[in-house]
Protein backbone atom coordinates (compact mmCIF):
# COMPACT_ATOMS: atom_id res chain seq x y z
CA UNK A 1 0.00 0.00 0.00
CA UNK A 2 1.21 3.33 -0.57
CA UNK A 3 -0.35 6.26 1.45
CA UNK A 4 0.00 9.91 1.71
CA UNK A 5 -0.70 13.28 3.78
CA UNK A 6 -1.29 16.44 1.91
CA UNK A 7 -2.61 19.75 3.40
CA UNK A 8 -4.08 20.74 0.13
CA UNK A 9 -5.21 24.40 0.98
CA UNK A 10 -8.54 24.05 -0.21
CA UNK A 11 -9.43 20.80 -2.50
CA UNK A 12 -11.89 22.69 -4.62
CA UNK A 13 -9.23 25.00 -6.00
CA UNK A 14 -6.61 21.84 -6.49
CA UNK A 15 -8.95 18.89 -6.72
CA UNK A 16 -7.58 17.87 -10.32
CA UNK A 17 -4.15 18.86 -9.21
CA UNK A 18 -4.75 16.23 -6.07
CA UNK A 19 -5.76 13.53 -8.54
CA UNK A 20 -3.00 14.29 -11.21
CA UNK A 21 -0.78 13.53 -8.24
CA UNK A 22 -2.88 10.46 -7.26
CA UNK A 23 -2.13 8.74 -10.39
CA UNK A 24 1.27 10.23 -11.16
CA UNK A 25 2.39 8.82 -7.86
CA UNK A 26 0.22 5.19 -7.57
CA UNK A 27 -0.85 6.27 -4.25
CA UNK A 28 -3.41 3.92 -2.75
CA UNK A 29 -4.73 5.85 -0.21
CA UNK A 30 -4.44 9.96 0.37
CA UNK A 31 -5.02 11.68 3.30
CA UNK A 32 -6.24 15.45 3.11
CA UNK A 33 -6.36 18.38 5.38
CA UNK A 34 -7.34 21.69 4.94
CA UNK A 35 -10.32 21.14 2.42
CA UNK A 36 -11.57 24.36 3.58
CA UNK A 37 -15.58 23.17 2.03
CA UNK A 38 -18.04 21.77 3.59
CA UNK A 39 -19.15 18.06 2.95
CA UNK A 40 -21.68 18.94 -0.02
CA UNK A 41 -19.16 21.14 -1.28
CA UNK A 42 -16.57 18.44 -1.44
CA UNK A 43 -15.72 17.41 -5.47
CA UNK A 44 -16.36 13.62 -4.79
CA UNK A 45 -17.21 13.16 -8.70
CA UNK A 46 -13.67 14.04 -9.55
CA UNK A 47 -12.50 11.47 -7.43
CA UNK A 48 -14.79 8.76 -7.92
CA UNK A 49 -14.16 9.05 -11.62
CA UNK A 50 -10.79 8.20 -11.00
CA UNK A 51 -11.84 5.14 -8.98
CA UNK A 52 -11.36 6.53 -5.53
CA UNK A 53 -13.89 6.49 -3.11
CA UNK A 54 -14.06 9.54 -0.51
CA UNK A 55 -15.12 10.03 3.29
CA UNK A 56 -15.02 13.79 4.01
CA UNK A 57 -15.15 16.19 6.89
CA UNK A 58 -16.25 19.43 6.92
CA UNK A 59 -18.11 22.51 8.55
CA UNK A 60 -17.10 25.74 6.50
CA UNK A 61 -14.78 27.31 4.75
CA UNK A 62 -12.25 26.84 7.46
CA UNK A 63 -10.45 23.34 8.16
CA UNK A 64 -12.10 20.29 6.71
CA UNK A 65 -10.29 16.76 6.41
CA UNK A 66 -10.65 14.01 3.93
CA UNK A 67 -9.69 10.45 3.24
CA UNK A 68 -9.17 8.97 -0.32
CA UNK A 69 -9.08 5.34 -1.18
CA UNK A 70 -8.48 3.00 -4.13
CA UNK A 71 -8.63 0.05 -1.29
CA UNK A 72 -11.70 0.45 0.78
CA UNK A 73 -12.72 2.91 3.45
CA UNK A 74 -15.39 1.41 6.15
CA UNK A 75 -15.88 2.17 9.46
CA UNK A 76 -15.65 6.43 9.13
CA UNK A 77 -15.16 8.08 12.29
CA UNK A 78 -15.42 12.46 12.61
CA UNK A 79 -13.45 13.84 14.99
CA UNK A 80 -12.01 10.98 17.85
CA UNK A 81 -14.04 10.41 21.07
CA UNK A 82 -11.93 13.26 23.25
CA UNK A 83 -11.54 15.77 20.63
CA UNK A 84 -11.90 19.02 22.49
CA UNK A 85 -14.12 21.85 21.35
CA UNK A 86 -13.00 25.36 20.65
CA UNK A 87 -14.86 28.85 20.64
CA UNK A 88 -16.89 31.72 22.07
CA UNK A 89 -19.31 28.71 21.60
CA UNK A 90 -17.38 25.93 21.72
CA UNK A 91 -17.78 23.94 19.17
CA UNK A 92 -16.27 20.63 17.58
CA UNK A 93 -13.99 22.14 14.43
CA UNK A 94 -13.83 19.40 11.09
CA UNK A 95 -10.07 18.47 11.71
CA UNK A 96 -9.45 14.60 12.41
CA UNK A 97 -11.58 11.73 10.24
CA UNK A 98 -10.85 7.94 10.56
CA UNK A 99 -11.48 5.14 8.12
CA UNK A 100 -10.40 1.85 7.85
CA UNK A 101 -8.60 1.84 4.04
CA UNK A 102 -6.99 -1.95 3.24
CA UNK A 103 -6.57 -2.82 6.93
CA UNK A 104 -5.23 0.16 8.20
CA UNK A 105 -6.81 2.62 10.27
CA UNK A 106 -6.19 5.77 8.84
CA UNK A 107 -6.33 8.58 10.56
CA UNK A 108 -6.29 12.25 8.69
CA UNK A 109 -5.13 14.90 11.30
CA UNK A 110 -5.03 18.90 11.05
CA UNK A 111 -3.83 19.46 14.27
CA UNK A 112 -4.81 23.18 15.64
CA UNK A 113 -2.10 26.25 15.00
CA UNK A 114 -1.57 27.87 18.02
CA UNK A 115 -1.56 31.16 16.86
CA UNK A 116 0.47 32.49 19.47
CA UNK A 117 1.75 31.22 23.12
CA UNK A 118 -0.86 33.78 24.71
CA UNK A 119 -3.77 33.01 22.64
CA UNK A 120 -6.64 30.73 23.65
CA UNK A 121 -5.55 28.94 20.51
CA UNK A 122 -2.40 27.31 22.22
CA UNK A 123 -3.47 25.77 25.08
CA UNK A 124 -6.30 23.82 22.89
CA UNK A 125 -3.62 22.90 20.67
CA UNK A 126 -1.96 21.18 23.76
CA UNK A 127 -5.16 19.81 24.64
CA UNK A 128 -6.34 18.67 21.34
CA UNK A 129 -2.68 16.73 21.03
CA UNK A 130 -2.69 15.53 24.45
CA UNK A 131 -6.04 13.83 24.07
CA UNK A 132 -5.24 12.52 21.08
CA UNK A 133 -2.39 11.34 22.10
CA UNK A 134 -4.37 9.54 25.27
CA UNK A 135 -6.98 7.95 22.31
CA UNK A 136 -4.14 6.98 20.59
CA UNK A 137 -2.30 4.78 23.17
CA UNK A 138 -5.72 3.59 24.36
CA UNK A 139 -5.64 1.47 20.62
CA UNK A 140 -2.48 0.14 21.35
CA UNK A 141 -3.44 -1.12 24.46
CA UNK A 142 -6.41 -2.87 23.43
CA UNK A 143 -4.80 -3.99 20.47
CA UNK A 144 -0.76 -4.24 20.19
CA UNK A 145 -0.83 -5.69 16.99
CA UNK A 146 -3.13 -2.40 15.63
CA UNK A 147 -2.60 -1.22 12.15
CA UNK A 148 -2.81 2.64 13.31
CA UNK A 149 -1.38 5.66 10.91
CA UNK A 150 -1.70 9.16 12.72
CA UNK A 151 -1.18 11.34 9.99
CA UNK A 152 -1.31 14.84 8.53
CA UNK A 153 -0.42 18.56 9.23
CA UNK A 154 0.83 18.44 12.93
CA UNK A 155 1.80 21.99 12.81
CA UNK A 156 5.01 21.06 14.87
CA UNK A 157 8.32 21.66 14.17
CA UNK A 158 9.94 19.15 16.35
CA UNK A 159 13.92 19.97 15.84
CA UNK A 160 15.56 23.22 15.42
CA UNK A 161 16.85 21.57 11.87
CA UNK A 162 12.60 21.60 10.88
CA UNK A 163 12.43 25.33 10.75
CA UNK A 164 14.98 27.37 8.30
CA UNK A 165 16.22 29.54 10.53
CA UNK A 166 15.24 28.54 14.37
CA UNK A 167 15.50 32.20 15.76
CA UNK A 168 12.38 33.57 13.81
CA UNK A 169 10.34 31.10 15.82
CA UNK A 170 11.34 32.02 18.80
CA UNK A 171 8.90 32.76 21.17
CA UNK A 172 6.24 31.59 19.10
CA UNK A 173 4.27 28.55 17.79
CA UNK A 174 4.99 25.38 16.31
CA UNK A 175 8.87 25.05 18.12
CA UNK A 176 7.52 25.86 21.89
CA UNK A 177 9.09 23.21 24.24
CA UNK A 178 5.14 22.50 25.16
CA UNK A 179 4.33 21.59 21.77
CA UNK A 180 7.28 19.44 21.22
CA UNK A 181 6.98 17.60 24.25
CA UNK A 182 3.20 17.02 23.04
CA UNK A 183 4.24 15.82 19.23
CA UNK A 184 7.21 13.17 21.16
CA UNK A 185 4.60 11.87 23.99
CA UNK A 186 3.21 10.03 20.93
CA UNK A 187 6.53 7.88 20.58
CA UNK A 188 6.33 7.48 24.33
CA UNK A 189 3.24 5.61 23.67
CA UNK A 190 4.41 3.45 21.39
CA UNK A 191 3.85 5.23 17.79
CA UNK A 192 6.96 5.76 15.33
CA UNK A 193 7.43 8.98 13.56
CA UNK A 194 8.09 7.13 10.06
CA UNK A 195 9.45 9.94 8.14
CA UNK A 196 12.20 11.20 10.24
CA UNK A 197 13.22 6.87 9.86
CA UNK A 198 13.70 7.39 5.89
CA UNK A 199 14.90 10.82 6.04
CA UNK A 200 16.91 11.91 8.72
CA UNK A 201 18.53 14.99 7.70
CA UNK A 202 18.14 18.84 7.76
CA UNK A 203 15.92 20.37 5.27
CA UNK A 204 13.45 18.13 4.14
CA UNK A 205 10.99 20.51 4.38
CA UNK A 206 7.35 19.92 3.91
CA UNK A 207 5.51 23.89 4.21
CA UNK A 208 7.12 26.73 2.78
CA UNK A 209 4.69 30.09 3.26
CA UNK A 210 3.92 32.17 0.09
CA UNK A 211 5.02 34.53 1.48
CA UNK A 212 8.40 36.76 0.84
CA UNK A 213 9.74 34.24 -1.80
CA UNK A 214 10.14 31.41 1.10
CA UNK A 215 10.03 28.50 -1.00
CA UNK A 216 12.62 29.64 -3.91
CA UNK A 217 14.81 30.48 -1.27
CA UNK A 218 14.37 27.24 0.57
CA UNK A 219 12.95 28.64 3.63
CA UNK A 220 10.47 26.20 4.73
CA UNK A 221 8.92 23.93 7.77
CA UNK A 222 8.79 20.49 8.69
CA UNK A 223 5.47 20.26 9.42
CA UNK A 224 4.01 17.09 7.89
CA UNK A 225 4.36 13.77 9.63
CA UNK A 226 3.23 9.80 9.82
CA UNK A 227 3.00 8.52 13.27
CA UNK A 228 2.46 4.07 12.47
CA UNK A 229 1.71 1.45 14.94
CA UNK A 230 4.39 -0.73 16.39
CA UNK A 231 2.78 -3.18 13.72
CA UNK A 232 2.30 -0.53 10.60
CA UNK A 233 5.92 0.35 11.45
CA UNK A 234 7.05 -3.49 10.64
CA UNK A 235 5.28 -2.88 7.13
CA UNK A 236 7.18 0.41 5.98
CA UNK A 237 10.01 0.39 3.31
CA UNK A 238 10.47 3.63 2.70
CA UNK A 239 9.12 7.32 2.43
CA UNK A 240 9.21 9.85 -0.07
CA UNK A 241 8.53 14.01 0.25
CA UNK A 242 7.21 15.20 -3.08
CA UNK A 243 8.95 19.18 -3.04
CA UNK A 244 8.20 19.13 -6.90
CA UNK A 245 4.28 19.67 -5.92
CA UNK A 246 5.17 22.68 -4.34
CA UNK A 247 5.84 24.25 -7.80
CA UNK A 248 4.32 25.78 -10.82
CA UNK A 249 0.42 27.53 -10.60
CA UNK A 250 -1.96 27.03 -7.71
CA UNK A 251 0.35 24.33 -5.70
CA UNK A 252 -0.54 24.47 -2.21
CA UNK A 253 1.97 25.73 0.45
CA UNK A 254 2.71 22.32 1.64
CA UNK A 255 3.78 19.25 -0.18
CA UNK A 256 2.63 15.29 -0.14
CA UNK A 257 4.58 13.08 2.40
CA UNK A 258 4.30 9.41 1.26
CA UNK A 259 4.98 6.10 2.96
CA UNK A 260 5.01 2.54 1.39
CA UNK A 261 3.78 -0.16 3.24
CA UNK A 262 4.60 -3.99 2.27
CA UNK A 263 1.24 -6.65 2.25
Amino acid sequence: MRLATWNINSIRARAERAVAFLERSGTDVLALQETKCKDAQFPHEVFEAAGYEVAHFGLSQWNGVAIASRVGIEDVETGFATQPHFGAEPHLEARAIGATCGGVRVWSLYVPHGRALDDPHYPYKLEWLHNLRTQAAGWLEADPAAQVALVGDWNVAPLDTDVWDPAVFAGHTHTSPAERAAFSAFAAAGYNEVTRDFFPEEHKYTYWDYQQLRFPKNQGMRIDYAYLSPALRARATGVEIDRDERKGKGASDHVPVIVDLTD
